[in-house]
Formats: C-alpha cells, structure tokens, sequence
C-alpha cells in the first residue's frame, strides 16, 4: 500500500514532454513499459506488488525520480513490499480478499471493530472457533484440514492483540446476540466469556456490547475500520456474502466511521460489558 500510494503521487506529479504541467494517466506512465495499464492501477491501489525492481526504476526514470535518496527509499520500500506475510500458506484456505485483511490488520495501529453476528475472530478462544467451524463442517461439506487450518489462522491472527510490542488497539461492538449464540457447549461459551472478560480489562482493548432491547442504530454488515501509522490511510473492510471488500475511499471510510459512532454512542459504556459478561455466565451454567 505504501509503494502503491507514492507511486501514484509521484504518476500525478510527473512532468509531461507534450505540454505545460504536471501529472500523467496511467496509460500515458505505462506506454513502452513491459506491464500493463491495469498493472499499476492494482499496484497504486495495494491490490497487488511490483515483482521486479526493474520495473520500478523504469517508472522513477519516466516520473523524473533521479535523487539517490528518494530512489533509495523507494527501493527499499519495494523490497519490503515483497516479503510474505505468515498467512501466505494458508490463502487457498481463505475466503477472497482475506488474505490482503489479514496483512492489514496485523499492521494496523487502531481497528474499529462492529460485529453482528458472531464472536470478533480476534477474540474467540480456541474452542470456540472450532466449534464454530465444527458446526457448519457437514453443511458447508468444508475437510478436516480446512477446519483445523483455520483455527490456526485464527489463533495465529490473535497475536496482534497479545503480542508485548505494539499491539493493535482495538474497540469492538458486539450485539448481544452474538454473545447469547452457541456454539458448543456450555463450558465453551463460559470460557468464551471469561477470555472476553480478561481482553476488555487490557488497556489497548474496549469492548462495548449492544443490547437486543434497545432501539438504536444499527449496521446492516459487520465491518472494520484500521487506522495505520502516517502515511498509510485509512481502510474499512466489510463482510460480503463470503466475500472481504477493502476500500481507502474517504466516502467510505466516512460513511462507515458514522456508523460505528452512532453505535458506539447508542451502546452502554465499556464499564458495563464486565458485568454483563458474568450474568451471561451465570445464566449459562444454569441452562
């Protein structure tokens, strides 16, 4: 994303040989280039990396790009911009566009967190999410490998709550259904509430839950906003029908940001949710 995103600005501040000004189109940047005008957009965008190096010197050269400084940089950035994420392994195992998901959010510095339906995968036990999968295994016809495959990602992906350096900030909404849904037994859903219980008590971690009875706003999808470190921007992915849609559109990101403070403000405070878990619990152990 960051390669992408100073590529672009370096296309739309490229000095043009046919007339007075600045900036070329993408057709115009990838004329004589060994790669396509669809190429660099998917680049430019994060959609996809710039394999060879000659091609990016080929495009510095045609952007005016001659400083050793900024070439330095630039390379270095598309040096990292190749390594492969730990989840690269597991992609045949992913829904479309998780992978790009996973990479994101393991390198946000905040996410904002809205989920409907079920448990936030950052949160969920391991029993949990096997039991989760476990459920639909038959329905879904899904193996044995795919199942325990993604509890590995699952559990894997955790670490960027967990980990001791830098861990994602995270305030999720969850509608009460999510915790009242079961999945396993009841041990299960007991363990789910108390792992749920120590995460919210964590300083990097606000969880706020959105009670069935009350009247407020709510989002028709989950979704999650991700904050990252200048100069990334902002990126809201969203659950489609099996599908991870990721976007960096102001439009979006607005929309989708008022979406999470109308809910936000509609649930009752953070304070709350450790309360709300034990009666959950106890509710639980008695059914």
């Amino acid at each position: 994303m960051q390669l992408g995103q100073e590529l672009r600005r370096l296309r739309q501040n490229a000095p043009r040989d046919d007339e007075d000004g600045h900036g070329l189109t993408l057709a115009q940047a990838v004329t004589g280039l060994a790669f396509t005008e669809s190429k660099l957009y998917r680049v430019e965008n994060g959609l996809s990396g710039l394999p060879k190096v000659q091609d990016l010197k080929e495009l510095l050269d045609r952007y005016g790009v001659n400083d050793p400084e900024d070439v330095a940089f630039l390379l270095d950035v598309h040096k990292n911009s190749l390594q492969r994420g730990w989840w690269s392994p597991y992609r045949s195992m992913m829904p479309s566009g998780f992978g790009m998901h996973v990479g994101l959010e393991g390198d946000a510095k905040i996410l904002r967190v809205y989920q409907p339906d079920v448990m936030f995968g950052l949160f969920q036990t391991e029993a949990y999410t096997r039991a989760q999968f476990g459920v639909a295994k038959p329905i879904d016809e899904r193996t044995t490998e795919f199942v325990e495959r993604n509890v590995e990602i699952r559990m894997r992906r955790k670490e960027a709550i967990t980990r001791s350096e830098r861990p994602v900030e995270v305030h999720v909404i969850l509608e009460e259904a999510v915790l009242r849904r079961v999945f396993g037994t009841p041990a299960v859903m007991c363990e789910q509430y108390a792992h749920l219980a120590e995460l919210a008590a964590l300083d990097h971690v606000t969880v706020q839950v959105l009670p069935m009875a009350e009247p407020v706003y709510r989002a028709r999808e989950n979704f999650i906003l991700m904050e990252f470190e200048p100069p990334l921007p902002r990126v809201v992915s969203v659950d489609i029908q099996d599908t991870v849609s990721l976007t960096d559109k102001d439009t979006d990101i607005w929309r989708y940001t008022r979406r999470f403070d109308a809910m936000r403000a509609g649930a009752p405070g953070p304070r709350e949710t450790p309360r709300f878990l034990e009666r959950l619990a106890r509710e639980m152990e008695q059914s």
